[in-house]
């Protein structure tokens, strides 16, 4: 067997061709690669000549590493909570009833729990871009890679017009008169702005929205723990003991085993960009010492915003309240819960700063879907997946032309203005709507498979410099999951809440996602002609970053030494 002490030193010979050789050791790193601009203006995209062709020196193809580890933590904490935390909760809630939305969540929960620490795993170990898509590609099946890369790039192109839409409704909530198009257009012209600063410009602006998405969502539980004690301001529903009264009347579940299943999807669009923190770390200075502080963040943002969050939802509205997304079959924001609360407590003002924290988060998920599927698409093209054009990387260090692209998308949003618009909006969010489930799924599997060709290869997991919490039983877990939901997805596809069963429309319209990744997958396999991999194939030591294990073991050895307050703090955080 290899040791911890002789994987630091060795690597493999193709290391030298996948970029720098070291992460975690910065006097390791060598000057070859991608060359930053010595002026500042082009650096950051601020000048013409920032958008020329990038010199990439001798490495590969790269992206600018200028996100910091105080980035990564925010992006896992607070970086995908939008419009299907804040208005799909609304939905969730009339479709299965409080205590369907608590489980189902906390199912989901659990599953990405798994899921993220799994890709925490691997890209320490392979921090590269388009993460999700080259793990599928290097332990699983190259076809099915070639499917999970398009199917991510086509979830986030969908998902930014559908959040600039939110946005549009959002502003409604407040003034009516002006047209949407207005607000779409200044959001996009937002979304575009964040882009010319490339990584550096969503990193922040990521830091800052989740930031204040954070402390809304504290704000939050203080005030509804108030209510539900019956402390809310005379005259309105919460100024006596309020309780758990809604879980008896109308009731914990509605729509029975048909409303357990039809909010499993919500709940998974909820938690989509999740995995975005593995992705940006291919943009980090030093992945391995910053991901692993940023996935724990993941199991504090799954606790604190989802499962106390629609806790106190469940306890605070009816699940047939009228205004609510479901009951009304509109897309109005006002029929958030998190807007509701504050409206029927009879706090003036409350339920506006709520409606302004969702206008926060959905323009964020908006720029994180440009983000997220620029990267795919630039990996897919280094690949020769996609267009070789995709691959461009500018002297500012964004891949120009994919980010362009995604940001076409955007203009779908106008065909909502239209009288078919919601038709067709409908039908766009069905190629979409499980696409996540497969990405995390992929994902999980992947690591599963890299578990096995590295004990195969002569490896022990000692080498591994940070462990998934679980295990390879925890990505079992994880992938088990996500076939479950897909079957419920399935099951409700044929027989929806409302009773009956659907028909042709309706079925494709809730399922729509799992032919069209079956098609990119024959494509894929048509194209390379490759198949499932079997274990000896699986190469685990090409492009593995080195990673300095004197320094991993001396850190490990004085934690060991610390109170037991201390090493449960790093456990946790």
């Amino acid at each position: 067997m290899v040791s911890s002490e002789l994987a630091a030193s060795s690597g493999s010979k193709d290391e030298k061709d996948a970029g720098p050789a070291s992460y975690s050791n910065p006097a390791l790193v060598q000057p070859e690669g991608a060359v930053r601009s010595d002026n500042w203006a082009t650096r950051n995209g601020l000048s013409l000549d920032s958008f020329k062709k990038r010199d990439y020196g001798t490495g590969i193809v790269e992206l600018d590493r200028s996100m910091k580890p105080r980035h990564l933590h925010m992006i896992a904490i607070g970086g995908s909570i939008g419009a299907g935390f804040f208005v799909g909760s609304g939905s969730a809630l009339a479709t299965g009833g409080p205590a369907t939305l608590l489980i189902d969540f906390v199912i989901i929960g659990i599953m990405m729990f798994n899921v993220v620490y799994a890709l925490g795993e691997l890209a320490v170990m392979f921090p590269v871009s388009g993460g999700f898509y080259t793990y599928a590609t290097r332990f699983i099946d190259p076809s099915w890679g070639f499917a999970m890369g398009w199917n991510y790039v086509l979830q986030w192109a969908v998902v930014v017009p559908l959040e600039l839409t939110v946005c549009a409704m959002s502003i409604a909530y407040w003034n009516e008169e002006v047209s949407s198009a207005v607000w779409i257009t200044v959001f996009y012209v937002f979304i575009i702005i964040v882009n010319i600063f490339g990584t550096l410009g969503y990193a922040e602006e990521e830091f800052w929205a989740s930031l204040l998405k954070l402390g809304a969502t504290i704000v939050f539980m203080i005030i509804s723990l108030v209510c539900v004690l019956g402390g809310g301001p005379e005259g309105g529903w919460y100024d006596n003991y309020y309780g758990a009264r809604l879980w008896y009347d109308p009731g914990a579940f509605r729509h029975g085993f048909r409303g357990f299943c039809a909010v499993f999807v919500t709940a998974a669009f909820s938690f989509s960009g999740t995995e975005l923190v593995g992705l940006a770390a291919a943009e980090t200075s030093n992945p391995a010492k910053s991901l692993p502080g940023a996935i724990k963040q993941v199991f504090w943002r799954i606790t604190l915003f989802y499962i106390l969050g629609l806790t106190f939802v469940g306890l605070l509205i009816p699940s047939n309240d009228p205004h609510l997304l479901n009951s009304t079959g509109s897309s109005d924001v006002a029929a958030s819960p998190f807007v509701l609360i504050g409206q029927y407590a009879g706090l003036n003002g409350f339920n506006h700063f709520m409606n302004f924290i969702i206008l926060v988060s959905v323009i964020s998920i908006g720029v994180s879907g440009v983000y997220g599927g620029s990267r795919t698409l630039t990996a897919l093209a280094q690949q020769g997946y996609a267009p070789k054009i995709f691959s461009y990387v500018d002297r500012g260090g964004r891949p120009t032309f994919s980010v362009a692209a995604l940001l076409a998308f955007g203009l779908l949003a106008y065909i909502n203005l239209a009288a078919a618009g919601a038709d067709v909006f409908d039908w766009l969010l069905a190629l979409s709507g499980l696409a996540a489930l497969f990405t995390w799924g992929s994902i999980c599997l992947s690591h599963i498979r890299f578990r096995k060709a590295w004990a195969y290869h002569g490896h022990t997991v000692d080498e591994i410099p940070f462990k998934a919490i679980g295990g390879v039983w925890g990505s079992w877990l994880g992938l088990i999951l996500v076939i479950l939901v897909l079957i419920a997805q399935f099951y409700v596809a044929i027989c929806p809440p409302s009773g009956g069963f659907n028909d042709a429309a309706g079925f494709f319209q809730s399922y729509l996602a799992f032919p069209v990744v079956i098609l990119f997958w024959v494509i894929g396999y048509a194209w390379k002609r490759t198949g499932w991999l079997r274990t000896h194939q699986i190469d685990v030591d090409t492009g593995r970053r080195e990673v300095d294990w004197e320094e991993i073991n001396q850190f490990r050895t004085e934690l060991a030494t610390k109170p037991a307050y201390i090493r449960l703090y790093h456990f946790l955080f």
